[in-house]
C-alpha cells in the first residue's frame, strides 16, 4: 500500500516539510526495504501531525519570517508595510539586481539572480512563508524558478502570483486568460512537493482598476475626459479589493496560529486554508455603483458624463479578435469583460463566502477607495509606463 493513498495532501505536505525529504521522493515504499527504511518510514508517518501538540521541539506554531519577491511593487508593497505593523513578523524582500522599486522601510532587502537557483536558495534559507507578487511583464517561467528554489530552501508556505478572479473556475480561468498565468505556479508548489500554498483571491484590485483605463473597469479619464462603458446594463456585481485590505489580508492570516493545537482547538488557523484559495473582498460592486461612487467624490451628475453600453459577451468576443491582431489592449478587455458576464462568475462572496470575518478584516469606504483612485489618474498612473503612485 501507497503512503500516499493513506494518508491527505495536508499530512504528506507536512512529512516532506518536516523532514526535508526532496521533492521527487514518492512514498513509495516497497517489500525490499531495509530495516533502516522502514524505521524512517514509521518516523515520517509519525511527524505527520496536524496538531501542534504533536509537533517536534523547537515548533512555534507561528510564522515569523515572511519573504516577499516583488515588496516594491503594486500589492506587494501594501503586503510588506501591514506585515512590518504587527511587529510580529520580518520581512525579507527577495529583489533582482538593477530593480528600482522602493521596499519598504523596515524590509530586509535581498538582491538575487533569477537564473542562478542557488542565490535564490540562499536567500529563503530559513523563511517561514513566501509571498510572490510579480509584474505581469515578467520574463515566463521566473516564478517557476522561485518556485523551486523554495523547495529546495525548505519553504514550508508559499503565496503563488495570484490576486485575480477564481481561478477554480475552470471556464472562467480559461476565458478570461487568468488560468495561464496562476495554475503553472500552483502546479509547480506542488510539484515539488515541499511546500502548502495559499491564494488570495482577492478579484480584481478596485483602485488600479477603476484608474488604469477603459480596458479595465470601464472608465476613461484621460484628458480630462468623463466617460465610461458600462457591460451590458452595468448592474451586473462583482468583488473587487483594495490594495490595503489585500495586505490586511495577508498580516491578519500570518497572525494566526499555523496549526490547531489539538483535536479540541476550533480557532481559526493558517493551515485551514492550506492549498487552497482565501477569499477577501473590500466590495461587491456594480459598475454603476462605482460611477455613483465617482459622482459623489466629484460633484458630477450623469450629464456630465458620456455613458455607453456594450454586451458583455460582444466585449469579450471583440477583445479576442483584438488579441488575434496583435493588439494587447484585448487582454485586459477580454479579461475584465469575461468575469463581468451576468451569470454571477464574478461574484466569490456568493459562491465560496469570504474570510473577511474570520481574518478580522475592517468594512471599507467605498468613497474612500475611489478617492484614492482619482489621485492615481491626477498622477497619471500607468502600470506600465508610470507607477510613481
Amino acid at each position: 500500500m501507497l503512503l500516499g493513498s493513506m494518508l491527505d495532501e495536508e499530512s504528506l505536505a507536512s512529512i516532506r516539510y518536516r523532514t526535508q525529504l526532496p521533492p521527487q521522493h514518492s512514498f513509495q515504499p516497497t517489500l525490499q526495504s531495509s530495516l533502516a527504511k522502514f524505521i524512517k518510514f514509521v518516523f515520517i508517518i509519525t511527524m505527520a501531525q496536524k496538531y501542534a501538540k504533536d509537533q517536534p521541539e523547537g515548533f512555534t506554531n507561528r510564522i515569523e519570517r515572511v519573504a516577499i519577491v516583488g515588496a516594491g511593487g503594486s500589492v506587494g508593497q501594501y503586503l510588506a508595510r501591514a506585515l512590518l505593523k504587527t511587529g510580529k513578523h520580518t520581512v525579507t524582500a527577495i529583489t533582482r539586481e538593477g530593480s528600482t522599486s522602493k521596499i519598504p522601510e523596515g524590509a530586509k532587502s535581498v538582491i538575487v539572480d533569477y537564473e542562478n537557483e542557488d542565490s535564490i536558495v540562499a536567500a529563503l534559507k530559513g523563511q517561514q512563508f513566501l509571498a510572490i507578487s510579480m509584474s505581469v511583464t515578467a520574463a515566463p517561467g521566473t516564478q517557476e524558478k522561485i518556485i523551486a528554489a523554495a523547495a529546495r530552501a525548505g519553504v514550508p508556505w508559499v503565496m503563488p502570483n495570484c490576486y485575480g478572479t477564481d481561478f477554480t473556475n475552470a471556464s472562467l480561468a480559461e476565458e478570461n486568460m487568468t488560468g495561464q498565468s496562476v495554475l503553472p505556479g500552483i502546479k509547480a508548489i506542488e510539484d515539488a512537493g515541499v511546500s502548502s500554498w495559499i491564494a488570495m483571491g482577492c478579484s480584481y484590485w478596485y483602485e488600479f482598476s477603476l484608474a488604469q483605463g477603459p480596458q479595465w473597469y470601464g472608465f476613461g479619464f484621460s484628458d480630462n475626459q468623463k466617460k465610461v462603458t458600462f457591460y451590458d446594463d452595468g448592474k451586473t456585481q462583482i468583488n473587487t479589493s483594495t490594495w490595503l485590505q489585500c495586505g490586511r489580508a495577508i498580516a491578519a492570516l500570518l497572525s494566526l496560529k499555523e496549526l490547531p493545537e489539538d483535536g479540541n482547538d476550533k480557532s481559526p488557523t493558517i493551515s485551514q486554508w492550506r492549498n487552497k484559495p482565501m477569499w477577501i473582498s473590500s466590495f461587491l460592486i456594480s459598475q454603476r455603483e462605482m460611477l455613483d461612487s465617482v459622482q459623489r467624490v466629484t460633484g458630477t451628475t450623469d450629464k456630465d458624463w458620456e455613458i455607453d453600453y456594450e454586451g458583455s459577451h460582444e466585449r469579450w468576443s471583440r477583445a479576442m479578435d483584438m488579441l488575434k491582431k496583435g493588439d494587447r489592449r484585448g487582454w485586459a478587455m477580454g479579461m475584465y469583460a469575461r468575469t463581468f458576464y451576468p451569470n454571477g462568475d464574478g461574484n466569490i462572496e456568493a459562491k465560496y463566502g469570504l474570510a473577511n470575518d474570520v481574518l478580522g478584516l475592517p468594512k471599507e469606504d467605498l468613497d474612500e477607495a475611489t478617492k484614492r483612485a482619482l489621485e492615481m489618474v491626477d498622477a497619471k498612473y500607468n502600470y506600465f509606463t508610470n507607477r510613481s503612485k
